[in-house]
C-alpha cells in the first residue's frame, strides 16, 4: 500500500514522501496513529491543503521536544529489584516501567517513547533512548540494583557482580596458597624417615 506521511517516521521517510509499506503496517499503525494518509489522488491534495499546518504543529511539538529534552538527557534513574548472585534479575523492567519511572520524576513520556530493543534482565547501567519527538531522542542511563547502596557503588563505576566474583576468585587462590603451603613440609618428614631406614 502506498502511504503519505504526515511526519517523519525513523527507517521510513521525512512528512510528505510517499513511501509503499505492508498493508498491515498502513492498516495497523500508520493509518491508525494518525501518522500517515493512503496515497489517493484526493489524500494528495487533502495534503497540500493541510500542509503548512502539520508543518507547523510539528515545528511546535519539536521544540516542546527539546525543552524536554534539555531537562532530561543524561538523567540517571534507579530502579531496585531482587536479583541473583550473578546479578540475573528475577523479573524484568519494561518499556512499561520506565514509562513509569520517568511519569513519576515529573516527564510525561509514552511507552512507545522509550525506545528499548529488549526487556532489562540484569542488573547495571543501562543506557536507554528515549525518542521525544520523531527528531528528538535523547540518552538516560537506568541503573538497576538489588539495594539503594549498590545502586551508588554502580553510578561510581563499580561492577557489583564482578566485584563479588573476585571474592570468591580471592577465596579460591588463598585455599589453593593454604593448599600448597602444606606439601613442602611433608617431604622432610619423609627425608627423616628414608634417612632413618637406610641407618637401620
Amino acid at each position: 500500500m502506498e502511504v503519505i506521511l504526515l511526519e517523519r517516521v525513523p527507517k521510513l521517510g521525512q512528512m510528505g514522501e510517499i513511501v509503499r509499506v505492508r498493508d498491515g503496517y498502513a492498516r495497523n499503525f500508520l493509518l491508525a496513529k494518525g501518522k500517515a494518509l493512503r496515497a489517493t489522488p484526493e489524500n494528495r491534495k487533502r495534503f497540500e491543503a493541510m500542509k503548512v499546518e502539520l508543518e507547523a504543529r510539528n515545528l511546535a511539538q519539536k521544540q516542546e521536544a527539546l525543552k524536554v529534552a534539555e531537562k532530561l538527557d543524561g538523567q540517571s534513574f534507579i530502579v531496585l529489584r531482587q536479583a541473583s548472585e550473578t546479578g540475573q534479575l528475577y523479573g524484568s523492567v519494561s518499556t512499561r516501567d520506565i514509562a513509569a519511572l520517568l511519569g513519576e520524576a515529573g516527564f510525561r513520556v509514552d511507552r512507545a517513547q522509550v525506545a528499548l530493543n529488549a526487556p532489562i534482565k540484569a542488573i547495571g547501567l543501562h543506557a536507554v533512548p528515549i525518542s521525544l519527538h520523531p527528531e528528538v531522542e535523547v540518552s538516560i542511563a537506568i541503573n538497576v540494583a538489588r539495594n539503594a547502596e549498590e545502586a551508588e557503588r554502580q553510578a561510581r563505576g563499580e561492577d557489583v557482580t564482578r566485584l563479588r566474583e573476585e571474592t570468591e576468585e580471592e577465596r579460591a587462590a588463598l585455599a589453593a596458597e593454604a593448599f600448597f603451603e602444606q606439601p613442602p613440609a611433608e617431604p622432610a618428614e619423609a627425608d627423616q624417615g628414608s634417612g632413618e631406614a637406610k641407618t637401620g
